[in-house]
């Protein structure tokens, strides 16, 4: 029988984490495994695939461990994402205990764009007509058809392929659209529905954090208040800037700055709220030990002074972690970091993802759910502006 397994998050296989600040990437800090290296390999992949008089061709990398492999067995394939492939996961996670017991040869395959596979020379919008899901599924049904001819797999030999997040989708999309080629699919939280205002998102942040106490959303929603207050006045804009160590002071700031630093701040609870004890730690992440709990308790403890105190009392916990100086929320800064189109830019993979999502996925997490508690101030209008900004207008 084959099937489709979707999943809640039991282990993370996407390897790019937003941070939220200016859209740089949470994740780990080396790609050393702890115990034996899996050395990079490369294979020629196709540029595109929709174009049937298209030759040129890239090397895409990927990892491989047979060490658990069996003739007769079946292939694990782990799909990258929007991020670096990190070669830990050639040894670690649940897909590993099951490629013991089925007797699995695994492979990695780095995403498109990502990491080291760099099928263009740098990012620009010419260049990132060939980054696409579309495309990234192709790749993945090329690469399974050329390994069954290099490893002379037994005709029958059934793939598996997972993902989590971004590449749990991919996953399930692989079953769907290759069923001749993929037995079954196990996707982690893999979003299936593309929408562009995902003010779902912040819902999901709110009902995270009232699993500590209803007082800690409460907290959030009063801080949020405080802040526009402050917002309004000389004084309290001044306040602001020396209770969140921004970089630029918030006196004349634009709307557009405004509604980053809502975002931003807004960002350091979803961030935590995605990535909750998701036991990184063996990765290298350092902000592993920052959880729902952590927060939340900065949050109820009144002593620490207001409401807004308190939120930048969380603000400077994850700007201590991330060993930011001072926080910069000025639109026009960040703007200019995703236009930084060199692969390895200031945002690491952030252009590219952000690429996808206004093209594909939208996915943008905004402030329009009336329940959530971080004010109205980053509409769906706000990031896409952003892209008209960062790529130009379609």
């Amino acid at each position: 029988m084959r099937v489709l397994i979707v999943l809640p998050l039991l282990f993370s296989l996407s390897c790019g984490w937003k941070i939220f600040h200016l859209g740089k990437f949470r994740g780990p800090k080396s790609e050393v495994s702890p115990s034996r290296a899996f050395p990079d390999l490369w294979f020629d992949q196709k540029l595109d695939h929709f174009d049937p008089t298209s030759n040129t061709l890239w090397k895409q990398r990927y990892f491989v461990n047979d060490e658990f492999h069996e003739t007769g067995g079946p292939v694990f394939l782990m799909i990258g994402g929007e991020g670096k492939a990190d070669p830990i996961w050639m040894e670690q996670g649940m897909w590993v205990e099951y490629a013991k017991q089925f007797k699995a040869l695994c492979f990695q395959v780095e995403h498109r764009f990502y990491g080291k596979s760099h099928p263009t020379e740098n990012s620009s919008v010419k260049n990132l007509v060939y980054l696409s899901s579309e495309q990234a599924l192709a790749d993945l049904a090329y690469f399974i058809r050329q390994m069954n001819k290099k490893y002379s797999l037994p005709r029958g030999t059934q793939w598996v392929t997972f993902g989590g997040s971004y590449p749990g989708s991919l996953s399930a999309w692989m079953r769907l659209k290759y069923p001749h080629l993929v037995h079954a699919a196990v996707s982690a939280s893999g979003p299936l529905l593309a929408v562009s205002d995902f003010s779902e998102y912040m819902r999901v942040v709110r009902d995270s954090l009232a699993t500590h106490s209803d007082e800690c959303v409460s907290a959030v929603a009063e801080a949020n208040k405080q802040f526009e207050i402050l917002l309004r006045h000389r004084i309290g804009q001044q306040r602001i800037d020396k209770l969140f160590n921004l970089c630029d002071s918030v006196v004349d700031s634009s709307k557009n700055d405004i509604s980053n630093l809502y975002e931003t701040l807004a960002g350091n609870f979803a961030g935590v709220v995605q990535y909750n004890k998701d036991n990184r730690q063996f990765e290298g992440a350092i902000d592993a030990n920052i959880t729902i709990d952590v927060i939340c308790d900065i949050m109820t403890k009144s002593s620490i002074g207001s409401a807004v105190t308190r939120y930048a009392a969380v603000n400077d916990l994850l700007m201590k972690t991330y060993d930011q100086k001072c926080l910069d929320y000025k639109y026009e800064n960040m703007i200019n970091e995703f236009r930084n189109e060199t692969l390895e830019g200031a945002t690491g993979a952030g252009r590219q993802w952000m690429y996808q999502t206004c093209t594909e996925f939208g996915f943008f997490q905004t402030s329009t759910l009336p329940t959530q508690p971080f004010a109205n101030h980053f509409p769906v209008d706000f990031f896409i502006q952003q892209c008209s900004d960062v790529y130009g207008p379609r």
